[in-house]
């Protein structure tokens, strides 16, 4: 008799993946392995390895970054859900997949999630969209289902520090590896519980508010009528804050584009790039030109080599945000 199939959890560490994931395991609480990694952490599905009747649950990764890998889990006799909203490209067709995809810039893994689920853990999907930077989105879904603005406040503040301990070159820059801080998050189903129940998350935010007020005390490197851009030095505050940095930036002034880039020890520069809030479109176009990622409103690039710095500001600034 062959052995009964496991399941096993792929999702970006940020908030949007873990909050996707807590959601799913909350309603079906079966015993599951989590294979999750920092906010750059993107090829996850490389590090899975399965058996005919597996099933693979996948969160808030990129379908095209991960094509390779999960052809090969489907080829292995995987069945594997699929939840994200990032650019995927040709989507297989197998027996084997189940794709929820939506590339609207107003939506997010937490989201799709959530109206797969029927709305059952509708507050973890919200502290999930507010962590990705769709406050307005998270807003308006919280206020129909009568949550006042306090407590939108509560869960927009888990939200952001779920998604700031997801960044760091590894996990020594972070306060809690993502991994932990889902084993945290999923045993409370109301989110509100866990802020009052879990020191972790206070840490974690004065940690993101120091590390915002360094950043903001550098100042704009470039500024421009319709883009401005922060050049932050190679250090473990960087390297957490950069995410974080990129979505106040882009709050706070919704009808312009915002990059923040980081130097690094090695020469090639990191990115978080924001399109303007006001027109959340070509994030991805743009970055996937210096071999970066993305969706419609956010995205990065890992390694923007030195000379290419100048072609990235003059696309920057001349972006076609409609």
């Amino acid at each position: 008799m062959s052995a009964p199939g496991r399941r096993i959890d792929v999702c970006n560490g940020d908030a949007d993946g873990l909050c996707a994931v807590v959601q799913w395991r909350q309603i079906d609480p079966a015993p599951a392995e989590l294979v999750t990694g920092l906010k750059r952490d993107i090829e996850l599905l490389r590090r899975v390895h399965a058996r005919p009747g597996d099933d693979i649950l996948v969160c808030d990764l990129s379908m095209q970054r991960n094509l390779p890998e999960l052809l090969r889990l489907l080829d292995e006799g995987a069945r594997v859900r699929y939840f994200d909203h990032h650019a995927a490209g040709e989507v297989p067709r197998h027996p084997g997949l189940r794709a929820h995809l939506d590339f609207s810039p107003s939506t997010c893994s937490s989201l799709l999630v959530d109206r797969f689920l029927g709305g059952r853990r509708r507050a973890w999907a919200l502290v999930g969209a507010y962590g990705d930077n769709l406050s307005d989105v998270a807003d308006a879904l919280a206020r129909g289902d009568g949550i006042d603005a306090h407590r939108r406040a509560q869960l927009r503040r888990l939200g952001e520090a779920v998604n700031y301990n997801a960044y760091g070159e590894d996990e020594r820059d972070v306060l809690i590896p993502p991994a932990e801080l889902y084993r945290v998050m999923v045993r409370h189903q109301d989110p509100l519980h866990m802020l009052q129940r879990e020191h972790v998350i206070g840490r974690i935010d004065a940690l993101r508010t120091a590390d915002l007020d360094q950043a903001l005390s550098l100042g704009p490197w470039r500024e421009h009528a319709r883009a401005r851009i922060w050049r932050l030095p190679d250090a473990a505050w960087s390297r957490r804050v950069g995410g974080s940095l990129a979505n106040l930036l882009a709050g706070q002034c919704p009808a312009l584009a915002h990059a923040v880039l980081r130097d690094t020890a090695a020469g090639p520069l990191v990115a978080s790039v924001r399109a303007p809030l006001r027109a959340p479109r070509g994030t991805h176009e743009l970055c996937r030109r210096f071999g970066g990622a993305g969706r419609a409103g956010a995205g990065g690039i890992d390694a923007l080599a030195p000379g290419d710095l100048a072609a990235f500001v003059e696309a920057l600034e001349a972006g076609d945000w409609g």
